[in-house]
């Protein structure tokens, strides 16, 4: 496919978090946690483990894609109409951790998704920063 319909769309989000970069990778890999900020999973973070991500309003399925510990975490986050990845990067600062997330994969024709992603990352982010500096 050419043209204007093969262009997604990607949602980027950056913060810089005063936490080392091994807890904030523990709070995007440990599945209680993850809980916490996200949705209930049965995540492990080994390539090619399928897990889903569910709340009340639904589920998401995910396969993990790329895992290099402290650094940089992927996986697919989608259902029968979006088919998006997810991309965590964490980069060492002085003060902590710049955690960057990126979801692709939006297709022009799917803006409930898009503005659904655009809305809750930001929540989600707000809720991981509390749970950064709630665990030790």
């Amino acid at each position: 496919m050419t043209g204007p319909e093969a262009e997604t769309r990607s949602i980027v989000i950056e913060r810089d978090l005063a936490h080392p970069p091994e807890k904030v990778w523990r709070a995007l890999t440990v599945p209680y946690l993850i809980e916490e900020w996200l949705m209930k999973n049965a995540f492990a973070p080994v390539t090619g483990h399928r897990f889903e991500l569910s709340a009340e309003w639904g589920k998401v399925e995910c396969e993990v894609l790329d895992v290099a510990p402290h650094e940089r975490l992927s996986y697919s986050w989608g259902d029968h109409d979006l088919k998006s990845i997810v991309t965590w990067t964490l980069v060492p600062t002085e003060a902590g951790t710049r955690l960057r997330m990126e979801q692709t994969g939006f297709k022009p024709d799917q803006p409930r998704y898009f503005h659904g992603a655009r809305a809750g990352w930001p929540s989600f982010l707000d809720r991981l920063e509390n749970v950064l500096a709630r665990a030790a």
